[in-house]
């Protein structure tokens, strides 16, 4: 069952405080709003209009990911530009949704080019990044970066511990990154919050107590619904185990609808194609086992992205707004 323990949140900034709500679920969008089933690039033909029409039905996130390069043997070239430079540009573009990444990948990135171009879209945008981060699965793109891939797992704690400091008020510490002196320096902007709202994706290579106690919330794959529960329920124990307040978790879905509403679930990766009515009951599932959010992938829906989006404000939206 859901944690009923906690009213709220830690409330953080205004995206996170309006995705995340415990005993709830809500419905978030991937970038690229596109189908591209014969290629991993995507067209990102009105990339722009799409976003806007997200946002004007009343979904809660826009999701964009962090894709350095185009890796055949991977197989997504995500949204193609650059996450930080595309998050400006939606921020110019939008008002009120939330804008989050799933994820950037810290190991990959100067975490103080990290940190500075983050906080740069939070207070751009109100207030509206959450930011997604993980240590990577794509071994091919370490050595373009002269990074070792073996030691992703401990870059990834130096880089967030990195972040983390740069939102404090003059931070002086050492780590493998670098060396700021707060007595000579400091980094603007900060996050409108004090911090970044900061999700960590899988394992990370770090241990379930650890993302417990340092993250901002959990950021899982979709599973059978009994197997998620316990996955939940043992995520929350973490949690309360490092004596921290309640954190949500959340997952990605593709899906692909079908004309039938009742049509059963049949698997795609990370996914289903199903019926809109066989939808609903599966959010409903999820949000009964303690899942907060959910980032809706239409990478490999056959229907048309606009009227799919529609579909999903008409007949999804209203049970979990």
């Amino acid at each position: 069952m859901a944690n009923t323990d906690t009213p709220t949140f830690q409330q953080i900034n205004r995206g996170f405080n309006a995705v995340f709500k415990p005993n709830r679920l809500s419905i978030g969008i991937v970038v690229p709003i596109e189908t591209y089933l014969r290629s991993p690039v995507p067209t990102m033909n009105r990339h722009l209009e799409r976003a806007r029409l997200v946002e004007d039905l009343g979904f809660a996130a826009l999701w964009i990911r962090d894709v350095p390069f185009n890796v055949p043997a991977f197989g997504d070239a995500g949204q193609l530009y650059d996450p930080f430079v595309y998050l400006g540009l939606l921020t110019a573009h939008t008002e009120r949704i939330a804008l989050a990444t799933g994820s950037i990948i810290l190991p990959l990135r100067h975490p103080a080019h990290t940190a500075k171009a983050a906080a740069s879209v939070d207070v751009l945008s109100g207030g509206r990044l959450i930011m997604g981060v993980a240590s990577g699965d794509r071994p091919d793109e370490y050595p373009a970066l002269n990074v070792p891939f073996a030691d992703r797992g401990a870059l990834f704690r130096e880089s967030f511990d990195y972040i983390r400091q740069m939102g404090e008020d003059k931070p002086s510490f050492d780590n493998a990154y670098g060396k700021p002196r707060g007595a000579i320096m400091d980094m603007l902007p900060k996050p409108s919050g004090g911090r970044l709202p900061m999700l960590i994706t899988g394992s990370s290579r770090q241990s379930q107590g650890w993302i417990a106690e340092h993250s901002d919330g959990w950021i899982t794959y979709p599973r059978n619904t009994a197997m998620q529960g316990q996955i939940i329920q043992d995520w929350r124990a973490q949690v309360h185990a490092a004596g921290q307040p309640d954190k949500p978790v959340m997952q990605p879905l593709h899906i692909d609808l079908t004309d039938d509403p009742n049509a059963r679930p049949q698997p795609i990766h990370l996914g289903m194609r199903l019926g809109i009515n066989v939808l609903r009951a599966y959010l409903k599932s999820i949000e009964a086992i303690g899942m907060n959010h959910v980032g809706i992938n239409l990478r490999f829906n056959q229907p048309d992205p606009e009227d799919t989006l529609k579909r999903l404000a008409d007949e999804i939206l209203p049970e979990f707004s």
